[in-house]
């Protein structure tokens, strides 16, 4: 297979040039080729397969040890000028990026077979999709790129029909973590990766082109490409509604993306759509239809259990690669937090101790194609996407934010998603409880200025007037005693209907000067174990919590300089103007 394109063509044959592969390989997409790379990849011991009668076609994959996590701090974003990039993002000059790059590549494919991935970001057929293309010499990244995006020949037809692409250069190199960099070029629409095949830094469809790029390409064409899971609920008296949720890592994401509708809500019918990347383009119509432009999930695997995420456990027990899992004495894969089996191997294929750390890598994580969930739902492959009633943004904090609350307007909304934040918990590195801000939960995948980011979330007020609600939910409040408030899991579906009541307009509410939260009566808590006391609490305010967090806010708006919309910071002190008036009064 080769191609038509003589775009496509030329920058293959320069790469080829320049990193000197022992053969080239067009990746057409097939399940033979997928089989093929997974008996090469046996053979060499790059995979290892599992149990083949409790887990069928599942194999594991262990990274080298220095290679197991994005790293942020050699992931840049290279524009001419560099306020362009931000302060929220690392930056290099193109022409220093390019030729620091081009040293790197050079060669770096002796021995190796390189591999041509033409990929779609979304269904194939939908003029929201975007395409790429991958050159890499990893066959793993070709097999999870297999179960990751729509890639091969349908992909490669596309991208001759429309002669363009996003250009992603790849190789493992050394696996030399002084020699690893991710540098990416908006304006150009490249990427380039160099000496990491971990995931997120070698998969270059997902963060690096669904996110970085797609989100400055958004700007110039007026959508937004975010970092949301997308789920659709059906109510029992079959009202439709898909909620587009963006959360910071700890936060519950995957979770509520494969909720399971508690017993007290079984007529409650629930979908994932999609777990991690969300595409928002205005319809016709005016209204916000999202697409899922991945078509399959790449997800961190402790804690995952049948209590914690049962769509999830049940999805990935056939057809998954396994990357830096532990093992037990029968070959199942294990880890922290699965709650059946016992570890014998660790991550890196070490007998099991635990003087050496987790069993599993705290990163470890499994690939699945979406097909794999049992609340799989084909509109994931509908070119028209779904109509988005509500955007829901979350963090975990212990105080301060109430378990939900709308919004008052679409910019105050946008002012909610700027002001995404989290506390650091025992299991980050450094200090506990610390405030980390995350807006819109993009903070390591913004590919331009957060102040240029947020002025194109504003535009859409005069783009049209079917806008969504905006919500914010917390639900990780806690007791004085450490103990969460709120249940969570399945539970957090009570929440999710008052939101859909809320869009409705079926729900009442009480307004505050952060916005409209529910009355505790407002929230169904039927035969759950909460207090009328702790359903006070987490349906009110700390006024003077909050007029501290909107000062702190505040100043790290103010912090992206001439950028930050002066609409965003007059939201800010309206909100800031209504506490402190209300503190005035209660004194």
């Amino acid at each position: 297979m080769t191609t038509t394109l003589a775009a496509l063509q030329s920058w293959v044959d320069q790469v080829a040039t320049q990193t000197q592969p022992d053969s080239i390989h067009w990746c057409d997409g097939s399940e033979a080729e997928y089989q093929q790379l997974v008996k090469l990849m046996l053979a060499d011991g790059t995979l290892t397969k599992l149990n083949e009668k409790t887990y069928p076609n599942c194999y594991l994959h262990r990274s080298d040890p220095n290679d197991v996590a994005r790293v942020e701090h050699l992931t840049y974003v290279c524009t001419e000028d560099e306020d362009d990039a931000g302060q929220n993002n690392n930056w290099m000059n193109p022409a220093d990026a390019h030729a620091r790059m081009v040293g790197l590549f050079e060669g770096c494919m002796r021995g190796r077979t390189m591999y041509v991935i033409p990929y779609c970001m979304g269904p194939i057929g939908s003029c929201f999709a975007r395409c790429g293309v991958e050159i890499t010499d990893s066959p793993y990244v070709v097999i999870n790129m297999k179960l990751m995006t729509r890639m091969g020949s349908q992909a490669l037809e596309r991208i001759e029909k429309e002669g363009t692409f996003v250009r992603g250069l790849h190789s493992t190199g050394e696996l030399d973590p002084e020699r690893r960099f991710i540098v990416h070029f908006p304006e150009e629409r490249s990427i380039m990766s160099y000496g990491s095949g971990y995931g997120g830094n070698a998969l270059l469809g997902k963060k690096c082109h669904a996110l970085r790029i797609a989100s400055y390409q958004a700007r110039e064409e007026g959508w937004l490409a975010e970092h949301m899971l997308i789920v659709g609920l059906e109510s029992p008296e079959g009202a439709v509604h898909y909620i587009a949720c963006a959360f910071p890592s700890a936060c519950g994401k995957t979770n509520l993306a494969m909720l399971i509708p508690p017993e007290e809500l079984h007529d409650w019918k629930v979908w994932t759509l999609g777990d991690d990347i969300a595409w928002l383009h205005p319809d016709d119509t005016g209204k916000l239809r999202a697409i899922n432009p991945e078509s399959g999930y790449f997800g961190v695997v402790p804690g995952t259990n049948p209590k914690t995420n049962k769509n999830a456990y049940d999805m990935i027990t056939h057809d998954t690669i396994f990357t830096n899992v532990a093992t037990t004495a029968d070959n199942e894969p294990w880890w922290e937090g699965k709650k059946e089996g016992t570890p014998a191997k660790d991550w890196q294929g070490r007998d099991y101790d635990a003087a050496n750390g987790p069993a599993a890598h705290p990163n470890s994580r499994f690939t699945v194609a979406a097909t794999n969930n049992r609340a799989y739902s084909n509109l994931c492959d509908a070119p028209e996407g779904v109509p988005i009633s509500a955007i829901v943004f979350g963090g975990r904090r212990k105080n301060v934010a109430p378990l939900v609350y709308e919004a008052k307007s679409w910019e105050h909304g946008v002012l909610v998603g700027a002001g995404t934040a989290s506390e650091t918990t025992a299991a980050m590195v450094g200090e506990v409880g610390v405030i980390r801000r995350d807006p819109m939960a993009m903070k390591p995948f913004c590919g331009y200025n957060f102040g240029d980011y947020f002025a194109h979330w504003l535009s859409f007020r005069e783009r049209t007037t079917h806008l969504p609600k905006i919500f914010h939910v917390n639900w990780f409040r806690q007791h004085e005693n450490g103990e969460f408030m709120w249940p969570g899991f399945g539970e957090n579906l009570r929440v999710l209907q008052w939101i859909i009541d809320r869009c409705e307009h079926r729900a009442d509410a009480q307004e505050t000067p952060i916005g409209f939260l529910p009355h505790p009566c407002d929230i169904d808590t039927k035969d759950l174990d909460i207090s009328e006391e702790t359903m006070g609490i987490l349906t009110s305010i700390n006024t003077r919590q909050c007029r501290d967090e909107t000062i702190s806010l505040g100043k790290y708006l103010e912090g992206f300089g001439e950028r930050t919309p002066k609409a965003l910071l007059d939201q800010q002190r309206i909100v800031l103007d209504a506490l402190s008036e209300s503190l005035a009064k209660a004194s």
